[in-house]
């Protein structure tokens, strides 16, 4: 196939300034869609006047901001950012309205950027900075007290400035690329694989080797001093070495989904130091079969056992320290990490076809199309948060609320079907583009294609085998998957357009007899 210029494109000529400002129709189009976020985000904001928070976990990022924690039950970068933002003001509105913005510049740079290297179509460009300023998913992201709004927008910095160091590398890119890598890898588990892809990149990147070898380095370099010092408090704490007792309560909170599936005649003995959990746990699920009556146990793939305080796990932990007055909550909590891991390995490789069938595959299905879980109504539907938070914020009482009737948020009930819907077009686009040679082409578009490719996997990979799918979890990749797929869908377009114009009349005047006679 011989390669054509428009398909394969060319670095701009211009900066990325003069892309931005000099050209009348980019600086309109981004003027609207400044407007239109600010028009959004006061509309949105009378109609939810205050903040939103997720009962259990808001309350402790407000901890960690308070107490300035080193550790906590979730990671402490968000709440460090709590608490520099008081710094400056107590207004939730205020921070609701700069996660907000973090989340647009984040999607917008990220949009420009891509128009800037790829030059997709206008048709695309429309849908797109349609998906990006009309997006409900990023104001109530926003409106929470979590950090997944938080880490959503800096997720979108840090994937940009890949597309940067691939396409226009430099230092100074390098420098920022690695300030928001270790600023994201504080605030969520997720951003684990973030490292992996960036080796991946500057392995690809056009860097001088000593670049490349010291840009990799010293990010890895900081999230490696961050995971030591973390795993060196628990040391501290508990006198355990681990940089994550979170991961041990889910390894045996998706064990247990599994194991509850697997007939008491069928179990087989557990190693003695297991036989007391395992004892709690069996009969725990030997006395909850009728589904009608413990409704927590129709659900599939989900987080209960792991956060439920009458539910084994916390049982069994409560049990060990019934006699201990001094140890904290924390450090009962961190404690069971090393634990709860090695049982949850275990029960995984004595039963792997029921961990497969009653884990894996309903997660699958909760990846595909993940549930709106705490998004889908204001406030836990509370209309009353603690005083701590009343505190923190400077409320005038503890009463929070809302204009509309009721406190559900049907608006986003079509998120789940359209990660699905982007999920099937980013496989199907992956693969015409793998049919039609673009990975063989050198094409700018295909290192973007590369890239965004590997995020969606590996982010598929994580939450499917280690995590729980929500819509909140994966704003990131469905942010990532809808923009590409359209991407490439148009790159296709534009292939088969090429492709028909390069035929002989001859040839076209055949195809229009055989459509006729089809």
């Amino acid at each position: 196939m011989k390669e054509d210029k428009t398909i394969l494109g060319t670095l701009p000529r211009e900066t990325f300034k003069e892309f931005l400002f000099q050209d009348r129709k980019n600086k309109v189009t981004l003027w609207i869609a400044v407007t239109a976020i600010i028009i959004q985000f006061v509309l949105f904001k009378y109609f939810y006047p205050f903040a939103s928070f997720i009962y259990g976990d808001s309350f402790v990022y407000l901890d960690i901001a308070r107490e300035n924690l080193d550790i906590q039950t979730y990671m402490v970068g968000y709440g460090r950012f709590l608490r520099l933002f008081s710094v400056f003001t107590k207004s939730d509105t205020a921070l609701v309205a700069c996660q907000y913005l973090m989340i647009q510049s984040g999607a917008l740079g990220l949009l420009f950027s891509l128009y800037y290297f790829y030059k997709p179509g206008r048709w695309v460009q429309i849908v797109l900075q349609g998906f990006v300023v009309l997006n409900p998913l990023f104001l109530h992201m926003a409106n929470m007290i979590s950090s997944d709004g938080f880490f959503l927008s800096l997720s979108l910095f840090w994937f940009t400035f890949l597309l940067w160091i691939i396409h226009r590398p430099g230092i100074q890119l390098v420098v920022w690329h690695t300030v928001f890598l270790v600023i994201v890898f504080t605030v969520r588990y997720n951003a684990l694989i973030y490292p992996i892809i960036t080796v991946f990149v500057f392995l690809i990147s056009k860097l001088s080797l000593r670049v490349r070898i010291a840009g990799t380095g010293v990010a890895l370099l900081f999230c490696s001093l961050f995971i030591l010092y973390t795993a060196g408090k628990y040391k501290a704490l508990t006198g355990i070495w681990q940089y994550s007792p979170f991961s041990g309560w889910q390894m045996a909170n998706n064990a247990m989904y599994a194991y509850r599936y697997v007939d008491h005649s069928q179990r087989k003995p557990v190693p003695k130091r297991f036989k007391i959990l395992d004892n709690m746990i069996c009969t725990y699920f030997d006395s909850t079969r009728d589904v009608k009556k413990h409704p927590q146990e129709a659900e599939m793939a989900g987080t209960v056992y792991m956060w439920t305080p009458w539910l084994p796990l916390y049982k069994y932990r409560d049990e060990l320290f019934k006699n201990d007055t001094t140890s904290t909550e924390l450090e009962k909590w961190a404690s069971m990490g090393p634990f709860y891991r090695a049982y949850g390995i275990y029960i995984v490789k004595t039963y792997p076809y029921y961990y497969a069938r009653y884990f894996l595959m309903p997660n699958v299905s909760k990846y595909y199309a993940p549930p709106v879980e705490f998004l889908a109504v204001y406030n836990g539907g509370y209309d009353r948060v603690t005083p701590q938070a009343q505190q923190w914020f400077g409320y005038k009482s503890e009463e929070v609320k809302t204009r509309f009737k009721n406190p559900w948020v049907v608006v986003l009930d079509f998120f789940p079907i359209w990660s699905g819907v982007i999920n099937a077009m980013m496989l199907f686009g992956i693969l015409g583009f793998a049919i039609l040679r673009g990975f063989r082409m050198k094409v700018l578009f295909r290192k973007g294609v590369i890239i965004a490719g590997i995020v969606w996997l590996l982010n598929a990979a994580f939450t499917i085998l280690a995590s729980s799918a929500a819509l909140r979890f994966q704003a990131f990749p469905i942010v990532i998957t809808s923009i590409f797929s359209l991407l490439l869908i148009d790159w296709i377009c534009k292939m088969g357009i090429i492709e028909r114009e390069k035929r002989t009349p001859a040839e076209k005047k055949e195809s229009t007899i055989g459509m006729q006679i089809g």
